[in-house]
């Protein structure tokens, strides 16, 4: 049986690891989002997520979202690539239904596949 869980291993959790998918990305973007990966040595996908106040005022809107991607990346883990993964809010994700959101996610996640099967 497959685990679904989004553990702290699949997490980005330092500066140092973030600064590393900045540096050279692959970049899959929508109007309000963008994703940037690199790959890495660990084996597994890992999920670091930026979602900033100058885009959603209110932390619960902010936690939404942040609920939502990692709710996303834990049902697609196991078909994504051993990458690093940021996702970075833009201007207008506020006005996304958590449908919509799901959605655009999916389809972010199956192309970010896609350009690592092309690396």
């Amino acid at each position: 049986m497959i685990a679904l869980s989004f553990s702290r291993e699949l997490r980005l959790l330092t500066p140092i690891q973030f600064k590393y998918v900045f540096e050279e990305p692959l970049r899959a973007s929508s109007p309000e989002i963008t994703i940037l990966a690199r790959k890495n040595t660990v084996g597994l996908p890992r999920l670091g997520l930026t979602v900033a106040k100058k885009h959603l005022k209110r932390a619960h809107d902010r936690n939404r979202i942040k609920r939502l991607v990692r709710e996303s990346f834990r049902l697609s883990q196991h078909q994504l690539p051993a990458y690093d993964f940021v996702f970075i809010a833009k201007g207008g994700i506020g006005r996304l239904d958590n449908a919509t959101l799901l959605q655009t996610l999916d389809k972010l996640w199956q192309r970010h596949i896609r350009l690592a099967r092309k690396s």
